[in-house]
């Protein structure tokens, strides 16, 4: 029996390509520092870059947006046709990734079938998010899929894996696998290798993800009776997900009459990594608000969550931070069982009848550095353990949009594969 993830035909740039000019940080980071995205575009200069073939969120309210878009699809169509790339039919690459902190991460790349995942509240399927999907934020990002002929993924799936099974006994074995690629990263983000995993590894794998999936070891594990199995749980890159999957049912619905079980957008290349991954440390996503009254904002707070600068043994709290003021309160009334639930659904509310912009931030500095800026204030958030991941979202569904980060910003998925999805 397979499950939802299966090799993939995957594209790598050649020998000739300077991988560290190729390679650049998910799109989705550093929403809120347009100096970083300046750094990359020099660093990048005019050379082949995956820079070329995506869109950085902080440029997708920007007026030229659509002029961006169609520049994308033109360089995917001009790498593709160049000459660039090698491929490698039905396959799966082991990647070890030593992150800005020293530590190895590991992962394998291969591609996740769009009709076992379902990203709606509620949802049963093997491949879930684990955070609310915010279905306005879909659209603008269709708009760069439709119209193109290559994915590059920064997604990254987990798997409950506690036993070690499936990724890290690849581990054992790379002096005898074929060696991909070996270099560093840009801008602190260490550096990374990859593997071609050989037929006898891929077997063992789709044997190991199958035992994995066992629908009454799935229930014992978790204490449960007969619940559909989630086997695949979103870590990185939620909304590119659901984007791949709202391309693809948009294709389907256009198409009603065609087989599309080898249509190439009915697959996303991601790459799974372990739960139990030492690399992996769960972080709080912190909040910062902008274009706001601060002290109409913090009198909206108090009275909607209860707020008290006093323990009231609720168990939420939140520091805000606002130019040179830091103070820790309490929430009296919980709106949800996170505090980052509360905060957001308060914070939504407000904006929605005050005006002002959320943004996500990674960093405790960071946030305080913007937090400084007039008519701005930063929320910093507790962390939320990883144990609580896979339970809390079988039984209780998503979690609040943007509830934890993966480490810090440099340590996500650098773009460095491709697929065709036409």
């Amino acid at each position: 029996m397979s499950t939802a993830f299966k090799p993939a035909d995957i594209l790598l740039p050649n020998e000739k390509i300077d991988m560290n000019a190729w390679t650049v940080v998910a799109c989705d980071q550093y929403t809120s520092e347009p100096e970083y995205w300046k750094d990359v575009s020099n660093l990048v200069g005019d050379k082949f870059s995956t820079l070329n073939m995506i869109l950085p969120e902080i440029y997708l309210e920007n007026n030229d947006v659509e002029t961006r878009i169609e520049n994308i699809h033109k360089t995917m169509e001009k790498y593709l046709s160049s000459g660039i790339f090698n491929e490698y039919k039905n396959s799966y690459i082991y990647t070890e990734r030593i992150q800005s902190n020293g530590i190895l991460r590991q992962g394998l790349i291969g591609m996740i079938d769009l009709e076992e995942y379902d990203y709606s509240v509620g949802s049963t399927s093997s491949v879930r998010a684990t955070e609310a999907t915010v279905v306005e934020r879909i659209p603008p990002r269709i708009k760069v899929r439709n119209g193109a002929c290559l994915e590059l993924p920064h997604i990254i799936i987990l798997i409950d894996d506690e036993q070690k099974t499936v990724i890290e006994p690849i581990g054992e074995n790379v002096g005898s696998m074929e060696k991909l690629y070996d270099f560093s990263l840009m801008k602190n983000g260490g550096s990374i290798k990859g593997y071609l995993v050989g037929k006898t590894q891929k077997d063992k794998i789709d044997d190991a993800l199958t035992a994995l999936g066992d629908k009454n070891t799935f229930n014992e594990k978790y204490g449960l009776s007969d619940n559909p199995v989630l086997l695949y749980a979103m870590g990185d890159g939620n909304h590119s997900l659901a984007t791949a999957k709202a391309y693809y049912e948009e294709i389907k619905a256009q198409n009603p009459d065609k087989d599309m079980s080898s249509h190439p957008a009915r697959y996303a290349l991601v790459e799974i990594v372990n739960l139990h991954s030492e690399a992996l440390q769960f972080e709080a996503i912190h909040r910062i608000v902008t274009d706001v009254d601060c002290d109409n904002l913090l009198a909206s707070l108090k009275d909607s969550l209860l707020l008290s600068e006093n323990d009231n043994g609720s168990g939420q709290s939140f520091t805000y931070v606002c130019k040179d003021t830091k103070k820790k309160m309490f929430i009296g009334n919980k709106l949800s069982n996170l505090t980052v639930g509360s905060l957001q659904t308060a914070l939504d509310n407000y904006i929605k009848d005050n005006g002002g912009k959320c943004d996500y931030i990674h960093g405790i500095e960071v946030l305080a550095r913007l937090a400084k800026a007039d008519n701005s204030i930063g929320f910093i958030l507790p962390d939320m353990l990883k144990s609580e991941l896979f339970p809390t979202v079988i039984k209780d569904g998503a979690l609040p949009r943007k509830t934890f980060s993966m480490g810090h910003a440099e340590d996500k998925r650098f773009y460095i594969e491709c697929r065709k999805i036409k």
